[in-house]
């Protein structure tokens, strides 16, 4: 059984996160009013993409965590379109989000204090 309902693969959210330091357009920057728990699944999300592409890439200091390349991806997609759902938000509006908040994890090193909270959100292996 997963966490949440299943929904189409959002490959916009994922290239946006697996290019968060390039610039995209202010319009498509602008944060989208997320409650709480939307902004968490968000930033789990992003969390879990900028670890699963470390171990793609065999980043040896995210072997730390338990491989994310497929149990991330299925977070990240169903999370995503959750948020897509509850918050009315199209695919651009939410791979923004998601952008933003890999950003934020990169740019204040933040991964550490991040994956304690997102990882029991996994869903089943």
């Amino acid at each position: 059984m997963t966490l949440f309902p299943l929904r189409p693969v959002l490959i916009a959210g994922m290239i946006a996160v697996s290019s968060a330091g390039v610039a995209t357009p202010a319009i498509a920057q602008e944060a989208p009013r997320l409650s709480l728990e939307q902004r968490m699944l968000v930033r789990c999300s992003a969390a879990f993409a900028i670890v699963a592409r470390g171990q793609e890439a065999g980043d040896a200091t995210m072997r730390a965590y338990p491989d994310l390349r497929l149990r991330g991806r299925e977070f990240f997609v169903q999370a995503s379109a959750r948020v897509m759902d509850e918050a009315g938000l199209g695919r651009e509006a939410v791979a923004a989000a998601l952008g933003a908040e890999a950003r934020d994890i990169r740019d204040n090193g933040t991964l550490a204090q991040v994956m304690p909270a997102c990882l029991p959100l996994l869903p089943a292996a």
